[in-house]
């Protein structure tokens, strides 16, 4: 379960300009997860700019909860943070502390992006102390990815294009790729919008049902915005959807 929801997230959080611009100081996204018919939880997400070792970063917090009847017999309280330096997009320290059930994990990642390498903490476990472990050039952290995505511009994120990207997560590495594959109307609570349809490609198996088995729905705009994200899973589905944002950048254009 709880790898499961290591990729989840992945897509979730994770989901161009030479710079983040498109990425308003305070954005505020929330989203409401549903698991079949049975409301799941909520996943938080804020960016603010800030400065990390002197340099212009994006600070991005991101935060998922269980609720109600599922909370009653599987507690999730996740924290995920990331420095995304704003001029490269690339992560520069990472934290993933997350409290799913009885599983606890608390690791720090700083990246070095001049010899592609990282440097890895276990905060859970002090005793193991940190190690350096070999990167590639241009990995993204959980976070990251999503803010790195949504920093293209409408006509570098449009029908037809494939991302590939190496994502860390946990401890290892992950390459993905995402296909835009078409545009849809998309239904949400606040009214009705035009969204790219994404496609990532994940392995099959045990969590998802088919190698595509998850589609991410983000605004056709600017701010590429996440409305929806919908996973095909080995029992049930998954569904996360806007539920609430708030300081935005670029006008929402929401049609009743």
């Amino acid at each position: 379960m709880k790898k499961f929801l290591s990729v989840f997230m992945v897509f979730l959080f994770g989901l161009s300009f030479s710079q983040i611009t498109n990425i308003a100081d305070g954005e505020s996204i929330t989203l409401r997860i549903h698991y079949g018919f049975l409301n799941a939880g909520t996943a938080n997400l804020t960016a603010r700019k800030t400065a990390y070792r002197g340099v212009p970063h994006l600070y991005v917090k991101g935060t998922g909860q269980t609720t109600g009847a599922v909370r009653a017999f599987f507690k999730v309280d996740d924290l995920y943070e990331s420095y995304i330096n704003m001029n490269t997009e690339l992560p520069s320290f990472y934290v993933r502390n997350v409290k799913e059930g009885s599983y606890r994990q608390h690791l720090e990642t700083t990246f070095n992006h001049d010899n592609n390498t990282l440097v890895l903490t276990d905060k859970k476990t002090p005793a193991n102390g940190s190690k350096v472990i070999k990167s590639v050039k241009g990995v993204q952290d959980m976070l990251s990815c999503f803010y790195y995505l949504r920093s293209k511009s409408p006509a570098e994120l449009k029908v037809g294009t494939v991302i590939n990207m190496n994502v860390w997560i946990d401890d290892e590495m992950f390459p993905f790729q995402l296909k835009v594959t078409g545009t849809e109307n998309l239904k949400t609570k606040f009214g009705t919008i035009n969204c790219l349809k994404i496609i990532p490609s994940v392995k099959s198996g045990r969590v998802f049902k088919e190698k595509e088995g998850v589609t991410m729905w983000v605004t056709n705009d600017a701010n590429h915005l996440p409305m929806m994200l919908k996973a095909e899973l080995a029992v049930g589905s998954l569904k996360a959807s806007i539920d609430g944002y708030s300081n935005v950048k670029y006008p929402l254009k929401f049609t009743k």
